[in-house]
């Protein structure tokens, strides 16, 4: 990567915790001063979706139809904006006539514009020379910082030192979870000591095991991984670099896999001199030196002629630059006599890089990391569940299942506490974790540590009242730590307590005295009498569940799919019994979307993640069914999945034939068969351990929820990337 041809400075990238990538930004300023050192700027241009919502709303269009259209559109150029309503059949008619005409108009003409100068994610130039000589530059949000306003290719031409100070929240985790494990008494973990060999861990990635560990617990590197089953850190190095776009374009990804499944695999070379170069890694092409590697041994590179080739696939342009070189390789091959076909052929493999691929030395470092993730998880899985859910938003999945695959390993998750809560999740005893009063939403930061403070400082809430008196709170967040649980040690219904929160009456001069109240008075209030008691219906687990949700973004008791499975129609399988039915089965699937994905690199196939109460599911979509069901696989929450069964390679597929929106579907009454007394079931309980109990007059649902009720779970997921 260093050679004397070179004609720009060195891309220097670190990664640091999030916290401290904060603190190292300051002390860059303080060193370098702020007219010697800038964040480098990023163009956000106009692609579809920004368009719709820009353009639409100065033309007055309606706001729910322009959220529709953006969510059910591809994320695409904007120039396809009359395509993409055509495919809609809502709006297919509108298309031509005004206003909509004149969007689809004013949407192409602004396609790939700049939409707005934003910071770069992590990048920072440094000078010698007053930057304002330079380049032009602006504030940043933040006092005492600027940006440039030049993005990292025009500072990389210019020859500018930039460094990307990149904050991962891995290490983030990592640094809490060992925080945890000392604070729990137990022996500290130094994790450069770790047995980087062992066999309960490779055991635990190579079945697939790794939900919320680093890179690999995507869906393609679980599907991945069950086949190549990584035994050592060569191999995790290995399996951090082949699932990317670079690879899977290049076609790299099948032959790897094919070879490394494959006993009696002999590697087959395009030419002799690929052997040295790419050996370790079965004659595929995975990381960003052997693309220098191999220019140098086919075309005849020179070390500065390579590593711009290199450097052309790091570019947005690149696949431009990258085809510029194509006739400069063929001809150099030519020279080493080879050639055009073959040397076309290699090159058109290199080209995949320029979707994306590693260098080797950033991939040892990410497969290094995964490992040490891994490790944690095994070996102390409540302070790494509970690290996680503090470094949020991290990863591939949604906290509500992060704490559903803990569930299912065993582990204990309570809901939040006014009386037990911090700010933060906590770990109480080895395999229990406290979900934080910081998940509770319309509950600020302040108000909950407002909350922690006053309950460590005069001692527990003895009811709602008096934690009413005590910390001053806005109604909404009173509220809300009601729907959530927190309030539920009190021992009345959350129905009881939100009637309660509407007859507190603060006096006159609420307003003045909220300062007051804040510094630890407490705050006069006219209680409820006797003659204010209403007898209200108790809450169903239904709405229990659909509360927290709402608020908390999960429920640490119940899943929506484990309420409604004895009211599905019959016929429903579940996650847990797909392994052991015939291959090509149909089969009935519901369960919750937690993910959705349509990569550039899948020709048009839709992958959803279904989890259901037992566990996940990858549902494969292919372009036909996506076509004639957008909305269900792009918007709707809840799903029965009709399709066949897919097992291969220790892998368990749905190829989906049919989409059936849950709350669409026919909802039937069981038998009165394995009913459940609601008061039975606690944190306390587990719910399979009461199946027998038998009261006659009450299930486990009291009334089907309505198509409003089935509505109303969206936990927060993530969509297409």
């Amino acid at each position: 990567f260093l050679n004397e041809e070179m004609p720009s400075v060195p891309d220097i990238d670190l990664d640091f915790p999030r916290e401290i990538r904060e603190r190292l930004i300051e002390r860059v300023y303080e060193v370098y001063g702020p007219e010697r050192a800038a964040l480098v700027c990023a163009f956000a241009t106009y692609r579809l979706r920004s368009a719709v919502r820009d353009v639409g709303k100065a033309l007055g269009l309606p706001l729910p139809d322009l959220d529709r259209i953006a969510k059910l559109s591809e994320p695409r150029s904007a120039r396809d904006l009359a395509e993409e309503l055509a495919r809609l059949p809502e709006y297919a008619a509108r298309k031509d006539a005004p206003p909509w005409s004149h969007l689809i108009e004013i949407a192409t003409q602004l396609a790939g514009f700049p939409r707005h100068v934003t910071q770069h994610v992590g990048g920072m130039v440094i000078s010698a020379t007053p930057l304002n000589e330079l380049i032009p530059i602006q504030p940043a949000a933040m006092d005492g910082r600027y940006i440039c306003q030049w993005d990292k290719d025009s500072c990389e031409d210019a020859r500018l030192i930039k460094i990307d100070f990149l904050a991962l929240g891995m290490l983030s985790l990592v640094e809490e979870c060992l925080d945890l494990i000392d604070a729990s008494g137990r022996p500290p973990v130094d994790l450069s000591r770790i047995d980087f060999n062992d066999p309960a861990v490779y055991r635990m990635i190579q079945e697939g095991d790794t939900v919320g560990v680093f890179q690999v617990e995507s869906r393609a590197q679980i599907q991945m991984i069950r086949r190549t089953r990584p035994e050592s850190l060569d191999d995790l190095v290995v399996q951090v670099a082949i699932v990317r776009p670079g690879p899977i374009v290049g076609g790299a990804v099948t032959p790897f896999v094919e070879r490394r499944t494959n006993p009696d695999f002999r590697p087959l070379y395009d030419h002799p001199r690929l052997e040295p170069i790419l050996r370790e890694t079965l004659g595929v092409i995975l990381y960003q030196e052997q693309v220098i590697q191999v220019a140098e041994a086919i075309a005849g590179f020179t070390a500065g002629q390579a590593d711009q080739l290199r450097r052309a696939m790091t570019r947005k342009r690149s696949h431009e630059a990258m085809e510029g070189m194509r006739a400069q390789f063929i001809e150099g091959a030519a020279g080493q006599g080879i050639g055009p076909e073959l040397a076309n052929r290699i090159f058109d493999k290199l080209a995949g890089f320029a979707d994306y691929g590693f260098p080797k030395s950033h991939a040892a470092a990410f497969g290094l990391l995964a490992y040490q993730s891994c490790w944690l998880k095994h070996y102390y899985p409540a302070e790494f569940l509970c690290a996680l859910l503090n470094n949020q938003p991290m990863g591939f999945y949604a906290p509500h299942v992060l704490v559903n695959d803990a569930k299912r390993h065993g582990l204990r998750v309570l809901r939040p506490d006014v009386n037990a809560s911090r700010l933060e999740c906590t770990v109480e005893g080895q395999r229990t974790v406290r979900i934080g009063l910081s998940f509770v939403k319309g509950l600020s930061e302040d108000a909950a540590l407002r909350i922690a403070a006053e309950r460590e400082a005069n001692g527990p809430y003895r009811s709602l009242a008096d934690l009413v008196r005590r910390v001053a709170l806005r109604p909404d967040a009173q509220q809300n730590l009601i729907a959530a649980g927190a309030c539920d040690g009190f021992g009345l219904q959350r129905r009881e307590m939100l009637w309660q929160i509407g007859l507190f009456i603060a006096p006159r001069g609420f307003r003045d005295r909220r300062t007051r109240a804040h510094a630890g008075q407490q705050l006069p209030l006219a209680l409820p009498t006797a003659q204010d008691h209403v007898d209200l219906p108790r809450t169903t687990f239904w709405e229990r569940m659909a509360d927290e949700y709402r608020v908390l973004g999960l429920s640490v008791l119940h899943h929506p799919i484990g309420l409604l499975r004895s009211r599905l129609p019959a016929g429903m399988t579940s996650s847990r019994e797909l392994a052991s039915l015939p291959d090509g089965m149909k089969v009935w699937l519901p369960g919750l979307v937690v993910c959705r994905q349509r990569p550039a690199t899948a020709k048009g196939i839709t992958f959803l993640l279904l989890e259901d109460e037992h566990g996940l599911v990858n549902v494969v979509v292919y372009p036909d069914l996506y076509e004639k069901q957008r909305l269900q696989v792009r918007a709707t929450p809840l799903l029965i999945v009709e399709g066949r069964l897919q097992l291969a390679n220790r892998n368990v597929n749905i190829v989906a034939e049919r989409l059936h929106p849950l709350e669409d579907s026919r909802v039937v009454a069981p038998e009165p068969q394995a009913w459940i007394d609601p008061d039975a079931l606690t944190e306390e309980v587990d719910p399979r351990a009461v199946q027998l109990v038998r009261v006659p007059s009450r299930n486990l649902i009291e009334t089907p929820p309505t198509r409003a009720d089935i509505r109303a779970i969206t936990p927060q997921s993530h969509n297409y990337r």
